[in-house]
């Protein structure tokens, strides 16, 4: 039985209690009729400006934390700007065996230390992938920087988008060793302190790199957080979180799903409507669009597929249309 909480109070953290325009009175009673026919989503907030103008809660809470799955991939490509700004690598160009030699195997694929941050933050390394049918054969192997980097080419780096989580992984590696940081400290510090998110610890692989790309854990108050960050060109409760220039590239599309057909800057998609998405297994959503004034955040069970043709789809069309109407 569907348990649906609206609310209308001051929320804890910040968000201030919505007051409904028109429009948005009109438009919140098409997203809660969507929202009932989603069997797989547990939260979802929205918030317009300074307002928070949906939040629907059917499983766990708006301060418990979910796994926010690949939503990882663009928190990392978060971090990459981070290490830029802070000079810990020169830029996107920058080349892994320049950055991280000591990461390269000795059966490392031809052309692997040429492979450029760009080319992995946009998941163009040219590697065969290791997400999907292959995920479990990677993660089960001894060192799971050197299984990525051995994979045989299959396309020229910075050619077609190949999904694949071990490339995040190997970016999240070289910015563990460029920084002298884990993946967790830099998270919690570059995201979670000037956020005040709380980022619990996650997988690590076998020698200690916390997994780039899957996987990290937020909640869905935090993930709104993010996509504010992300509305506001880097800035949070006026402090600048990121530099509006790695904001503004990272949202020029490199290339393009073949899955969605969404556009993929550094780390997010991209819609035709203004749309930036980070989007996890399941059907977490971390979503802006600065036109409009949006952010949103969607928390689903993290054990079911959501395909562009299914559930993520549906997502989609509910950020499309009611959501989009909103602003």
């Amino acid at each position: 039985m569907l348990t649906r909480r609206t609310i209308c109070a001051a929320l804890a953290g910040g968000l201030a209690a919505p007051v409904v325009s028109r429009a948005a009175a009109q438009t919140t009673p098409e997203i809660h009729r969507a929202v009932e026919k989603l069997s797989q989503l547990h939260a979802i907030l929205v918030r317009r400006g300074d307002k928070l103008l949906v939040s629907e809660l059917r499983h766990g809470g708006l301060d418990r934390v979910t796994n926010i799955k690949s939503c990882s991939k663009s928190l990392v490509a978060l971090l990459l700007g981070a290490a830029a700004a802070r000079g810990e690598i020169p830029g996107v160009a920058a080349k892994l065996g320049d950055l991280a030699p000591g990461l390269i195997p000795e059966e490392a694929a031809k052309g692997a230390a040429d492979l450029s941050m760009l080319d992995l933050v946009t998941l163009r390394a040219g590697l065969a992938p290791t997400s999907g049918a292959n995920y479990g054969k990677w993660v089960a192997s001894k060192n799971w920087v050197s299984y990525v980097l051995s994979q045989p080419m299959i396309a020229a780096p910075g050619g077609p988008m190949i999904y694949s989580t071990g490339s995040t992984h190997v970016l999240g590696a070289v910015l563990a060793e460029v920084s002298g940081r884990s993946l967790l400290t830099l998270a919690r510090e570059r995201l979670g302190e000037p956020l005040g998110l709380e980022i619990p610890s996650w997988t690590r692989d076998p020698q200690g790199f916390y997994l780039g790309g899957n996987d990290m854990a937020l909640t869905p108050r935090g993930m709104l957080r993010v996509a504010l960050m992300m509305r506001d060109g880097g800035r949070y409760d006026g402090e600048q979180v990121l530099p509006p220039d790695w904001i503004r590239e990272s949202l020029i599309p490199r290339t393009h799903s073949p899955y969605s057909g969404l556009g993929y800057g550094y780390g997010w998609f991209l819609s035709d409507s203004g749309w930036i998405v980070a989007r996890g297994y399941g059907g977490q959503i971390i979503a802006a669009h600065p036109e409009k004034d949006l952010a949103v955040a969607v928390a689903s069970d993290p054990g079911r597929p959501a395909t562009s043709g299914g559930y993520f789809g549906a997502l989609m069309d509910l950020l499309e249309g009611p959501v989009l109407a909103l602003g």
